[in-house]
């Protein structure tokens, strides 16, 4: 199934199940993370920025966030042309919830990575 099309069999209508299915990736919350810094990036500011994502997905992760409502993209009539990349109202919105969750996983990391040890330990 195609993750941008995802639908639940059951309830079609399902904001977490919908929502998640776009913004649970490898790179959506870290794109929109990254675009908070200033009012507006350029691709190449991105990729620099995001070293571990390749420039094929940075360009589909754009478009879906793009697709979502999440991202602006504004493309400047110059030789060569510009395109800068903005946040929206909608992921603006967003960004307290990736903020609380930033902060989440920063006071647990170190018992959750313990517990992975302790488990591949025990595992062996």
């Amino acid at each position: 199934m195609d993750r941008t099309t995802l639908r639940d069999a059951l309830c079609p209508e399902c904001p977490i199940r919908n929502v998640l299915a776009r913004l649970g990736d490898k790179w959506s919350l870290l794109v929109i993370y990254t675009l908070d810094r200033s009012p507006s990036m350029r691709f190449g500011e991105l990729l620099r920025a995001l070293p571990d994502i390749s420039q094929k997905m940075l360009t589909v992760t754009l478009r879906m966030l793009e697709e979502d409502g999440f991202v602006t993209r504004s493309v400047y009539p110059e030789i060569p042309p510009r395109v800068e990349y903005a946040l929206t109202e909608r992921a603006r919105s967003l960004l307290p919830h990736v903020n609380a969750l930033i902060g989440w996983a920063a006071e647990n990391m170190e018992a959750i990575l313990a517990d992975r040890q302790r488990v591949r330990s025990e595992n062996r």
